[in-house]
């Protein structure tokens, strides 16, 4: 049974892949999603598609992780914000999309509480010197 829990260290965080392939494969629909009053779609489309690989490659390797789960639950909230919540007055789907995006940053919260293995946030607030300073 523990071997089977062990994998969601790893399926978590490739399951971001899709979003990545999205992003790179699909880039004039991720580029709608932009709302209309931020300059540049397809920068940012190309932006959130290296940040999201960047973020599963920290998981991966346990570096960063922790910080890299919490930017990428704040990046998802941005999302709900910006994207969903303007949307949902006119699309039902939008209302899905927020529901399943609290799902995500609650399941993103959780893996960087009690499966994230970087401690250099921990060792922030703890007081002491961060590792990464010297």
């Amino acid at each position: 049974m523990e071997k089977i829990l062990n994998l969601g260290r790893w399926l978590f965080p490739l399951s971001f892949l899709l979003y990545v392939g999205l992003h790179f494969g699909l880039p004039e629909a991720g580029a709608r999603l932009v709302p209309a009053w931020i300059p540049f779609p397809l920068f940012w489309n190309y932006f959130t598609g290296v940040l999201i690989t960047l973020f599963i490659v920290s998981c991966l390797i346990g570096k960063y992780d922790k910080l890299a789960t919490v930017l990428m639950a704040v990046y998802v909230l941005l999302m709900i914000l910006l994207v969903h919540i303007p949307r949902a007055a006119t699309s039902e789907n939008d209302m899905l999309n927020i529901f399943r995006n609290l799902m995500v940053i609650g399941a993103l919260l959780v893996y960087a509480k009690y499966v994230a293995k970087d401690d250099r946030l921990v060792s922030l607030k703890a007081g002491k010197k961060p590792s990464f300073i010297g």
